[in-house]
């Protein structure tokens, strides 16, 4: 039996389902061909940051906005170790992977203020960008005077950059909205899907020196993805909105997870630091054996299983029952030491 992984994400046409979500990894013309020949439907680049393409902005004479000078100048006052150091890289980086990998390479832009700089993404379209993912990093709540400004502020970055681009736009969201199946339908408009969920680095308190630190790890190997409600509620809301599953894909059974809920495509980034580029093979493997044990030969025969969702009464009863279970104590979990890996993702002591 032929099994079809071909599947469509907001007018991409993709080989598989899984994407290579943004990373630093990306940056090396080998691991991309190892994530492509692994079986990768598409790659996002490393993030080029708002405060970049300010910068260039300036440097050419475009007149930039109070907002944009403070966000520059907060920049510049600080160090910052850009996994791509200038927009003029990230443009050069967008076009030579888009020469040579034969499958769609999507741009990242992180920050959300509407301006000028997203003119931008016309720009990474030229390079030869099959779409832009736009990260929305939020500011800090003293900036803005309510939620509702939060998401007014990223509808209008979505406006502004998709009136500047002809290639679909994917919104990145982190899960700190008051209803995101709500922001969904607002951004049917602009986006052509979502990303859920942005992660972003913990906060951490040094009690030594009673200073406060960023960290980043990767999700752990027996973590289960937590945007599996999420995306069932997003999709049941607002069916109209593609979406990708982000955060804790490691398995194969979390790739179909998701895609049952109602994904329609899964971004990788860990695993394959822990285990290499061949780990999109794996889940792609595991993907296959339940489709044919379920007997669906396409992903399209896969979605029509979909939606499932709790309706009103097995959802409610379902949250009494987790809030009030007794839990075995014998069954936490022993957190996982922070992985490092070379350039492949294999790890490193």
């Amino acid at each position: 039996m032929s099994f079809q992984l071909v599947t469509n994400f907001g007018g991409l046409r993709l080989a598989s389902p899984v994407i290579v979500g943004a990373c630093p990894m990306s940056m090396n013309e080998h691991t991309r061909s190892a994530m492509q020949n692994a079986g990768a439907g598409a790659i996002v680049l490393p993030s080029l940051f708002e405060e970049q393409v300010i910068e260039r902005s300036l440097k050419t004479g475009r007149p930039i906005t109070g907002r944009e000078r403070s966000i520059l100048a907060q920049s510049q006052r600080t160090k910052h170790n850009w996994a791509c150091p200038t927009a003029e890289s990230y443009l050069a980086l967008v076009n030579r992977s888009s020469t040579l990998q034969g499958i769609p390479i999507i741009a990242s832009l992180n920050g959300f203020t509407a301006g000028g700089w997203m003119d931008f993404a016309g720009e990474l379209q030229e390079a030869g960008a099959a779409a832009i993912e736009l990260n929305a990093h939020q500011g800090r709540a003293t900036d803005f005077e309510s939620s509702a400004e939060i998401e007014t502020t990223i509808l209008d970055a979505v406006r502004d950059i998709n009136a500047a681009i002809q290639i679909p736009l994917f919104v990145k969201l982190g899960r700190n909205f008051t209803s995101i199946p709500h922001v969904a339908r607002q951004l049917l408009s602009g986006a052509s899907g979502m990303v859920l969920h942005s992660r972003a680095p913990s906060v951490d308190l040094c009690l030594d020196t009673l200073k406060l630190a960023s960290r980043w790890r990767l999700t752990r190997a027996d973590e289960e993805p937590d945007s599996l409600d999420m995306l069932m509620q997003v999709h049941g809301y607002c069916p109209a909105m593609p979406l990708a599953a982000s955060g804790g894909i490691g398995h194969a059974d979390h790739l179909i997870k998701a895609l049952m809920v109602g994904a329609d495509v899964a971004m990788v980034t860990s695993a394959i630091y822990r285990e290499g580029p061949d780990v999109i093979r794996n889940l792609l493997d595991g993907l296959t054996r339940f489709m044919e044990s379920h007997h669906m030969q396409s992903i399209a025969d896969l979605q029509t299983r979909r939606p499932l969702q709790f309706n009103s009464d097995e959802e409610r009863a379902a949250y009494i029952t987790a809030l009030t279970a007794h839990l075995d104590a014998t069954e936490t979990r022993v957190t996982t030491p922070t992985l490092h890996a070379d350039r492949w993702g294999h790890p490193v002591d």
